[in-house]
């Protein structure tokens, strides 16, 4: 599977989670439709889990404006995979996250959604 695609999964898996708090390994099994599940996309969203508290304040620090909770949930979900990416990951440059993170705010986001999380993961990657 490639990045962009687990990235994506990741996506569904974890707003799965924030809407609903079924299990990580449960939306996982939901969003990969029967599919074996990669070692990637399992590794961003188990990831994001263990370390949930430390990303989420990490965003909190770095968001202008904004409350943390009103953030729209794809929005937040996709932050969050960036800043576990930025602050957990070891192989992907930064460039490379954020700006798969934007690409993925365009497909899934709203017109202001990928201009938000490049601001936002720019100051989480100076952090």
């Amino acid at each position: 599977m490639k990045r962009r695609v687990a990235r994506e999964k990741a996506l569904q898996a974890l707003f799965q989670i924030d809407m609903s708090g079924i299990d990580p390994e449960e939306a996982l099994t939901n969003v990969m439709d029967g599919e074996e599940v990669d070692s990637f996309l399992k590794d961003l969203v188990l990831g994001f889990v263990k370390h949930q508290e430390k990303i989420d304040s990490v965003i909190r620090e770095n968001l202008e404006k904004w409350s943390f909770d009103r953030l729209a949930k794809v929005d937040r979900n996709i932050l969050r995979i960036g800043a576990f990416e930025l602050l957990f990951g070891d192989d992907a440059p930064e460039k490379v996250v954020i700006n798969e993170a934007v690409e993925i705010a365009k497909t899934f986001g709203d017109d202001q959604s990928s201009k938000f999380v490049n601001g936002v993961l720019s100051k989480v990657s100076q952090s």
